[in-house]
């Protein structure tokens, strides 16, 4: 079993997305399955099975426009307390219970326009717009959780 290296960082907040195109709505807590996503998320397959999103790189995207946006605009999953996740793709984290892969780099789209002209592109440089993963051991994720890295085994 893989041990986690001297990394760690929290879990600042949760949103599942009910419906498509439907308001992101903050939980504070959510159950997770393997395979699948946060517990009433819509959409989601197993490599996107959740989204998470750095506090840091919002706030980069936020400030570049000049505007206070909220994090769920984004319509990520989690927000982790940290700069960039860029360096996670293609690693292993345990969230609190869970233990996810995260497979790439999430691709703003149009609909992140919509939000504010210019957030499409504001989301576009080194993973501002957030990582995606596959849920490999499901639980209940929390705001507050510890997120550690895995070792490279």
């Amino acid at each position: 079993m893989a041990t986690s290296v001297n990394w760690a960082t929290r879990v600042v907040d949760l949103a599942i997305r009910p419906a498509s195109r439907a308001p992101m709505q903050c939980v504070a807590a959510s159950d997770a399955s393997v395979g699948g996503s946060l517990a009433g998320d819509h959409g989601s397959n197993r490599h996107r099975g959740i989204t998470l999103l750095a506090s840091g790189a919002w706030q980069d995207a936020c400030d570049d426009l000049g505007a206070e946006l909220p994090w769920h605009a984004r319509r990520a999953n989690v927000l982790l307390e940290i700069d960039s996740l860029s360096a996670l793709i293609g690693r292993r984290l345990r969230l609190g219970e869970l233990l996810l892969h995260i497979h790439r780099e999430t691709t703003p789209c149009g609909r992140m326009d919509e939000v504010l002209p210019g957030l499409c592109r504001a989301l576009c440089d080194d993973c501002r717009g957030g990582v995606c993963g596959e849920i490999l051991r499901g639980g209940t994720l929390r705001v507050g959780d510890i997120v550690t890295l895995e070792a490279r085994s």
